[in-house]
Parts: structure tokens; C-alpha cells; sequence
């Protein structure tokens, strides 16, 4: 896809935290202490951020969540996969993101083109857990969903993925049925009538605070 690499996200349990810095400062990363106090102090987050003195990438680690536009909770799921975490919690990663732009669009229908949509967590986009997860969060789900109906729109702005446009759209309407189908919680349905009159998801303030120290 041509995508230069600028930023690298991790993600541990909290209990490995104390050991994070000592970890990544002995690979050469400088620890960026401001940025992760700030997200402490603005967000409630545990989550450090280092520098590549190299290139300049930022090197960010979230404990037990990641919460960026909407919340995911990957405390009990950072041993369904290795060396990353699930594809579908990669997939819910990328379509949380409200304003979502070019590379995590990109990234998405790259995860369609390449893994298959089943019921399971093997090389494969869980459907059963990903329409779980949707089921108990109106706000979310309408981000996601949003976001899959209007990939279907961009699959052939991809010149790479134009020989595999048809069968991603099917994929992704594929997920979109079975999104739709799953019975909705209280809450969800509470939410839903609502709808996005009011603000469903919360911002996510990209930080830039200089060199790193």
C-alpha cells in the first residue's frame, strides 16, 4: 500500500508497566515523560509515549485498553493472538476512529482483502465477538458502521486493490448483516434513541509536545 511508517502502538498489562521504561530505554527509545503525564492528567490514561531519536517515530504503550474515540478493552484478549493482538481487535482499533482518514482506511480494507470473516479468532475477523462488542455500545456501533458503509465507497481508490474491490465489499456487507442481526443490550437501545443528536464518542487530542526529554 505504499504506507511510510511514522508511529508504533503497543499495548501490555498494567502489571508490566514499572518495567515498560527500563524495557525501551535499553533498545535506544527515549522516554517522552511530559506527553505521558498529560494523558494521566487529561484523561485519567495509563499510557507511555517514547521517541525514536533515529527517525523521529513515536512509540506509544496502552495498558489493558485502548482508548482513543471509543473504549476497548483488551485486558483478557492480548493472548488470543501473537504477535499482535486479534485481527478483529485491530479491526476495532482502526473503524473506532470518528474522523477517520486515509492510512486507517487503507489498513482496514487490507484486513479484509487478506483474512476471511468466520466466527473465530483464528488468522480470521471474529464476527461473533466484534458484533458483541458493538451490541453492548450504540456509539460505537455507529462509528464502526458508519465507517465500514463508507469504505464500500473507496475500496477502488486503491489501484492495488482494485482486482479485490468485489470481494471486500461482500466481506464487509458480510459483517454488517451479522452487526445488525445481534440482539442489542438495554443500554444500546436506550442509547440508540438518542442517536447522534448528542456526542457519542470522545476526542482524541493527538499531543505534540516537542522534543522528547
Amino acid at each position: 500500500m505504499g504506507r511510510s511508517i511514522s508511529d508504533l502502538d503497543f499495548i501490555s498489562t498494567g502489571k508490566y508497566e514499572s518495567k515498560v521504561t527500563p524495557f525501551f530505554t535499553q533498545l535506544g527509545y527515549k522516554p517522552d515523560s511530559e506527553a505521558s503525564k498529560y494523558y494521566a492528567h487529561m484523561y485519567g490514561m495509563l499510557r507511555d509515549r517514547f521517541k525514536d531519536p533515529n527517525t523521529n517515530a513515536t512509540l506509544d504503550v496502552f495498558y489493558d485498553k485502548l482508548e482513543m474515540c471509543h473504549t476497548i478493552d483488551l485486558s483478557k484478549r492480548l493472548e488470543v493472538d501473537f504477535p499482535t493482538i486479534s485481527l478483529s481487535d485491530l479491526f476495532l482499533e482502526k473503524t473506532q476512529i470518528v474522523k477517520i482518514n486515509k492510512k486507517d482506511i487503507q489498513d482496514t480494507l487490507v484486513l479484509f482483502r487478506e483474512h476471511p470473516v468466520s466466527e473465530s479468532d483464528q488468522d480470521s475477523l471474529n464476527s461473533k465477538y466484534i458484533s458483541h462488542v458493538l451490541s453492548e455500545d450504540w456509539g460505537f456501533y455507529y462509528t464502526v458502521t458508519t465507517n465500514l458503509r463508507n469504505m464500500t465507497e473507496h475500496v477502488r481508490t486503491f489501484p492495488v486493490l482494485s482486482d479485490s474491490a468485489d470481494a471486500i465489499r461482500k466481506k464487509i456487507d458480510q459483517l454488517l448483516q451479522i452487526i445488525e442481526a445481534e440482539p442489542k443490550s438495554f443500554k444500546w437501545r436506550m442509547r440508540a434513541r438518542v442517536g447522534p443528536r448528542q456526542k457519542w464518542y470522545k476526542d482524541v487530542d493527538e499531543v505534540s509536545m516537542g522534543p522528547a526529554v
